[in-house]
């Protein structure tokens, strides 16, 4: 258990706290999603700072190779479902919706994979580089969905509101396409281990 294992638990800590503040108002209003976008940002900084802390200093484990992704899994996922739940109501809900079933498809996926391959023959798969790409562009498009609705609060343009908006589909269809991009070169790298 050392810093970056560590650093990583703090990630996956972090997540129950950022569903409190950006599903429960407090009385905070808009100022909720601040709050929620900074401790999301904070996590999200930690699975930097937990990688290059384990390479740097050579304290790269197995255990860092499985619970690392795992986090960055359940951090993206249970974000999306916040964001799921409060956009509902609209186009960009449904479409939010279809791409967080394609994400938890892929990484249930991707984790599955894992599981076979350690259990075959004791292999840990850790991230490749699609899947970080991949991961950047979730934890991108997730902490600007997260500040929208306090951006678009503070800055009442609708010249602003759309461009933002149009950002976020952008964000959206490339972690989509990322997502499945990553999942399936996944499958081709380790699919000896599922073909038996």
């Amino acid at each position: 258990m050392n810093l970056p294992n560590k650093l990583t638990l703090l990630r996956v800590i972090l997540v129950p706290v950022f569903m409190v503040f950006y599903l429960c108002d407090f009385g905070l209003g808009h100022w909720r999603f601040l709050i929620s976008a900074v401790i999301y940002i904070v996590a999200a900084f930690t699975d930097f700072l937990d990688g290059k802390i384990a390479r740097k200093y050579g304290l790269v484990t197995n255990l860092g190779k499985f619970l690392d992704p795992v986090a960055d899994k359940v951090m993206v996922m249970a974000s999306l479902l916040c964001l799921c739940y409060g956009n509902a109501d609209s186009l960009y809900g449904i479409l939010l919706t279809f791409a967080t079933a394609i994400v938890i498809l892929r990484e249930l996926a991707v984790t599955s994979m894992r599981l076979v391959a350690a259990s075959a023959d004791g292999s840990v798969i850790a991230a490749a580089m699609l899947g970080k790409i991949k991961t950047t562009i979730q934890m991108l498009f997730v902490s600007i969905a997260i500040l929208e609705p306090f951006l678009t609060n503070i800055i009442s343009a609708d010249v602003f509101s759309f461009v933002l908006r149009a950002v976020l589909y952008v964000l959206l269809a490339a972690m989509v396409i990322m997502t499945v991009w990553s999942g399936m070169d996944y499958l081709v790298k380790y699919w000896k281990y599922i073909k038996e």
